[in-house]
């Protein structure tokens, strides 16, 4: 299983629908196969996530946010996640709004460079 505790990510590329951008970064937490972060940035004011991880390193979550609007959002992903040359994760997610909107979209976030390698 992936570890993703103390792990930073931003978005690499979104589908126009999406409001994150690569100005908002994730902050990951993890306790055993239960992952949660935080984020905020760009379109995003304060974001949230929680779900969990399987013995494939795939995501599986929930995540609301307030825009710059001051709506409140909220979809469902799931992240399927592979290693960069340097060894960094690059997370590729399928996502769908629940709220009025009901879209799909993909993404891709990647972990930060300055953070790999921390304990």
């Amino acid at each position: 299983m992936i570890n993703y505790h103390k792990r930073i990510f931003t978005s690499i590329t979104n589908t126009e629908n999406g409001e994150v951008s690569s100005d908002t970064i994730f902050y990951y937490q993890q306790e055993k196969n239960i992952v949660h972060a935080t984020y905020s940035g760009g379109e995003i004011i304060k974001g949230f996530l929680i779900g969990t991880v399987d013995l494939a390193g795939n995501l599986h979550f929930r995540y609301n946010h307030v825009n710059r609007d001051h709506e409140i959002r909220g979809g469902v992903c799931s992240s399927t996640p592979t290693y960069l040359e340097d060894g960094r994760i690059q997370l590729h997610e399928k996502w769908q709004w629940l709220d009025e909107e009901k879209t799909k979209g993909e993404s891709i976030i990647e972990e930060v460079k300055s953070c790999f390698g921390r304990s």
